[in-house]
């Protein structure tokens, strides 16, 4: 340990017994943290790890490698509908951590966490022999039995997704390929928005209350929106049609959609979007959009619901489109 790094207690008192805001989080003190839901509710509890060169980029900004450490566990909180209470982080540094890393990586927490109105509640730190590593457990409160699930769709359910897609996949592209913006003739603007998604997440949190009000399914999109669509048929039991000519674009996407058709296929369904998808039945989906526009959150109509095997179904121009050409992410 470099003569300068504080030892595990002062690490604690230092860096994280500040973010500690909660009282179950007993201020660190203890060996565990002391949770009680609020009366007629539920915990919903989700994790996700992220490691460096894989989810983010070793040399990223440590701010914003804490903000997507913790917004992509909002976006699965949000998808069930849940409310951020806390959680509990899992740090491995690389054996090359720095004390002025650290620090920026804690003032990233502690802004997502007034931005998000959540806390840390516990936690381990080591020494990682294979770069670093961050482990959230997010836990939210929803209404004793309403958390959505991604089962609940049913034959006849409009389908809706927040946001737009493809960016995030469109971001790491261009991170990948410094001459990837210049050959599709991306505009600086453009360019700026793709590396902005695919580093910083929105979770879609405000759209929370409307999901439990109104969806019959939900999940937050993280491995491509096809991918992701694939899974909730899956598990409804049903089939899901997409209307490619539907699925809502930035200016961005839309530009590679016409200077590169092969690589816009290959960002559509890239994954990291951390949007939401949800089975909206029809006779409510009115309501839904309404209520989505009043919390500030832009939603589409994307496809519907039909009785089926569990299969998605692609078309464009009325015309079905071999899913093969979509390739989500793989996490292996």
């Amino acid at each position: 340990m470099g003569a300068d790094r504080p030892g595990e207690f002062e690490l604690i008192r230092r860096f994280f017994a500040p973010l500690a805001k909660d009282p179950g989080s007993l201020g660190l003190t203890d060996d565990a943290a002391v949770l009680t839901p609020r009366e007629g509710h539920d915990l919903v509890l989700t994790k996700d790890v992220l490691a460096a060169d894989i989810h983010f980029f070793a040399e990223d900004a440590p701010e914003a490698i804490a903000a997507k450490a913790l917004r992509v566990n909002l976006s699965d909180l949000a998808a069930k509908g849940a409310r951020p209470r806390g959680y509990l982080m899992g740090l491995s540094l690389p054996s090359d951590w720095t004390v002025d890393w650290l620090e920026r990586f804690c003032n990233g927490l502690a802004a997502d966490q007034a931005a998000y109105d959540f806390h840390l509640l516990g936690g381990d730190t080591v020494r990682s022999g294979n770069g670093l590593q961050v482990s959230i457990t997010a836990i939210g409160e929803v209404e004793t039995g309403s958390a959505v699930r991604r089962s609940g769709a049913r034959p006849g359910d409009l389908l809706f997704v927040t946001g737009t897609i493809g960016d995030a996949a469109a971001g790491l592209q261009a991170r990948l390929n410094p001459d990837f913006c210049r050959d599709h003739d991306l505009t600086e603007s453009e360019e700026a928005h793709i590396l902005d998604r695919y580093l910083l997440p929105r979770p879609r949190t405000r759209l929370a209350g409307a999901v439990t009000d109104y969806a019959s399914a939900a999940m937050d999109v993280s491995d491509g929106l096809f991918a992701d669509s694939a899974h909730m048929a899956s598990a409804s039991a049903l089939d899901l049609t997409i209307d490619l000519d539907q699925v809502p674009l930035s200016q961005a996407l839309a530009h590679l959609k016409i200077k590169s058709p092969e690589d816009f296929a290959r960002c559509l369904n890239g994954g990291d979007d951390y949007e939401i998808l949800m089975a909206v039945p029809e006779d409510v989906s009115g309501t839904f959009c309404r209520v989505a526009h009043l919390a500030g959150c832009l939603v589409t109509q994307i496809g519907h619901a039909r009785a089926g095997e569990g299969r998605i179904r692609l078309e464009e121009a009325g015309q079905p489109v071999d899913y093969g050409r979509f390739a989500g992410f793989s996490h292996f």
